[in-house]
């Protein structure tokens, strides 16, 4: 009789350490995941701001750059579907799948832009301008704002990605339905640059 008692007490004591080691798994995988998804949420502020800033800037330069209608008009469909795609990821930051069209949205983005941009250094008009120097200068620190906002987000995921895929988070991880977050990559390494913003 004592052994039976003494084998249930240390089954017991063993479903005991499982279920704290599982409780206390949960809540760092769910603490990484918020601080993932809150840093994103930054990326995504940064994000807005640009994407506030480009129809000003087309604005400022359509007037000066009337034969270039066509990449002005690329630029604004980019930024509208760049800015469709981020509000999709912002529900569920470090999916695959929505990050990969973030990617693939700012790229296309940064391309259009960059493109507008050599246009405009043939045009002296805008090179003294005081609302394109400043819009410029907007965009720039925008820019600047995104790229330390977005390597703050992938980091963040890399710690989250970490964290599940260490032992013994790994045996749990899966069953509690943590997956594998996913970094905010630009593919192109060209579309890795910020946009050049200079006149």
């Amino acid at each position: 009789m004592g052994g039976v008692l003494i084998g249930l007490l240390a089954a017991a004591g063993c479903f005991a350490v499982i279920a704290l080691m599982a409780i206390s798994i949960y809540n760092n995988l769910v603490s990484r995941r918020n601080e993932y998804k809150n840093s994103f949420a930054k990326v995504d502020v940064q994000l807005k701001r640009r994407y506030d800033l480009i129809p000003n800037l087309v604005e400022s330069v359509k007037g000066a750059m009337a034969h270039e209608r066509q990449t002005l008009d690329a630029v604004i469909q980019a930024r509208n579907t760049a800015f469709a795609v981020s509000q999709k990821a912002a529900d569920n930051p470090g999916d695959p799948d929505a990050m990969k069209k973030v990617g693939e949205a700012e790229a296309v983005l940064r391309g259009s832009m960059g493109r507008m941009f050599a246009l405009a250094e043939a045009y002296p008009d805008l090179k003294a301008n005081q609302n394109m120097l400043q819009l410029q200068g907007e965009l720039g620190e925008t820019e600047n704002r995104i790229a330390m906002a977005r390597q703050d987000f992938n980091d963040k995921v890399t710690l989250y990605n970490t964290s599940r895929e260490t032992f013994p988070a790994i045996a749990f991880a899966g069953m509690m339905g943590f997956t594998t977050a996913s970094l905010f990559e630009i593919d192109n390494p060209e579309e890795r640059q910020n946009v050049r913003v200079k006149f």
